[in-house]
């Protein structure tokens, strides 16, 4: 079975294109079914069903050094709180499966998987750890399922400072 993979995020601000940019990079696969994101978090629950395997990217605020991946389990526990999904709208990640949750339409699996950020200016490039982080994750998710347990990767070296 296909897993869905989300990419969420704003590619005119920044960090936040990383959802967005980590889909594009993607290797094409009949496995994977890319979709990019740029809307509120109740948007979410239209892309999947019930029995569909759903990996979400996006960018996050945390107190990790940018470019930090962050992977949660997001069916085994509430999301934590030292983790803030990034929205530039109204609701973001963690109310769109909040919501999904109180409605009874979550997927069958839903790994959510964060990217530490830390530029959100408008006009302005990702970040060069963030740049490595994205293409980290591309990679794995071309290649392997995502743990569904949370992790903590720390920034890729090399990633700038």
């Amino acid at each position: 079975m296909a897993r869905i993979v989300i990419g969420v995020g704003n590619d005119l601000r920044g960090d936040d294109a990383a959802g967005p940019e980590t889909v594009r990079r993607l290797a094409p696969s009949t496995s994977l079914i890319p979709h990019e994101h740029g809307g509120d978090g109740p948007g979410l629950v239209g892309l999947w069903g019930a029995h569909d395997d759903v990996v979400v990217v996006d960018a996050v605020v945390s107190c990790d050094p940018p470019g930090t991946i962050v992977e949660i389990d997001a069916l085994a526990a509430p999301l934590p709180a030292d983790v803030t999904w990034a929205t530039t709208h109204g609701t973001g990640v963690a109310e769109g499966i909040q919501l999904a949750r109180v409605l009874g339409l979550l997927p069958r699996s839903l790994a959510l998987i964060g990217i530490s950020a830390k530029r959100f200016d408008l006009g302005a490039p990702m970040t060069p750890e963030v740049e490595a982080a994205v293409e980290a994750v591309a990679r794995k998710l071309s290649t392997a399922p995502p743990s569904r347990r949370r992790t903590v990767s720390p920034p890729i070296p090399g990633g700038g400072s």
